[in-house]
């Protein structure tokens, strides 16, 4: 460690006020990016010292004034140096994302899952595209990663069968342990496949995607928090839109009569409906996107020329 937080004034530093104060101000100075689960030194340093401590994550208020031990100061410097000197994303360092209150493992063979699906998922089962959730019976989870969004989708589809394809072993590894860590090991199954290419036979009532749709110019552009991600999870081509294209070029085949397909695109809207002005896209917002995930029904992909 070389960041002045390897060398901090433990004795200094007593409660967890003391050590946010602390860690935002060498963070800031560090000048990091965020992104990965928060968007500011003061939430990153929060996340860093709650998770360091197990101590619920969603608020650091109550905390504050708690006194820390030697070994618990020590702890914290050490991460916050960790954090700054590596410019690796938080969860990495605690393998630990969140999305609606949920938490993944996650580690360096998998993106951090930040996806808007997964709050779709969890606020309303997907309502504008899915009229009962009940009635689902198979879903697909296309470039599944960590596996966060095929989890979340068995909770949201009860009676559902969820397969989880990625093309990554590595990263079929991590989904498989937060398959076993939620106990979905009868109902999520894991899928080596290049998109459809690998997959068992039959339809979907619903296919979900979160795929790589970075422009190749974004990605070489990439801060070093980002760097440190998979770039296969990233990169989608020149406009971003290789896979996209891919997948909405062969849902069709896989979809369910009367069902769906939803697909995270980041910022290319205007790009796929350029590219794309025969599909009548649907566009989710959460409160925190707009017109970032699409969703087609079966009988529009379908009929697409």
């Amino acid at each position: 460690m070389t960041t002045d937080l390897a060398r901090a004034p433990i004795d200094d530093l007593v409660t967890i006020r003391d050590w946010l104060r602390y860690a935002v101000t060498h963070m800031s100075r560090a000048h990091l990016v965020y992104g990965h689960g928060t968007s500011n030194a003061v939430d990153e340093a929060a996340f860093l010292i709650l998770s360091q401590l197990d101590l619920p994550i969603d608020d650091v208020n109550p905390w504050l004034d708690c006194r820390l031990t030697t070994d618990e100061r020590q702890s914290i410097a050490s991460l916050i140096a960790e954090r700054i000197d590596m410019r690796k994303p938080a969860a990495y360092l605690t393998h630990a994302a969140y999305i609606q209150g949920r938490k993944f493992y996650v580690d360096e063979r998998v993106i951090v899952p930040r996806s808007f699906i997964g709050e779709l998922l969890v606020e309303d089962q997907l309502a504008a595209i899915v009229p009962d959730p009940m009635a689902v019976t198979r879903v697909l989870d296309l470039c599944t990663g960590s596996g966060c969004l095929a989890i979340l989708a068995a909770e949201a589809f009860p009676n559902a069968k969820i397969d989880a394809a990625d093309i990554s072993e590595d990263a079929l590894a991590v989904a498989q342990r937060n398959i076993r860590d939620y106990g979905l090991e009868e109902r999520v199954h894991t899928f080596k496949s290049d998109l459809f290419d690998g997959l068992p036979a039959g339809t979907y009532d619903l296919i979900i995607s979160n795929p790589p749709y970075v422009t190749a110019d974004a990605v070489a552009a990439f801060p070093p928090e980002y760097q440190a991600e998979p770039t296969l999870a990233h990169l989608g081509g020149a406009d971003g839109m290789d896979l996209v294209h891919r997948i909405l070029r062969d849902a069709p085949k896989r979809l369910a009569p009367g069902g769906g397909i939803i697909v995270e695109i980041g910022d290319g809207q205007a790009t796929l409906e350029a590219a794309r002005p025969d599909l009548p896209f649907l566009w989710l917002d959460t409160e925190t996107s707009k017109a970032e995930v699409l969703a087609l029904f079966a009988d529009d992909l379908k009929a697409m020329k």
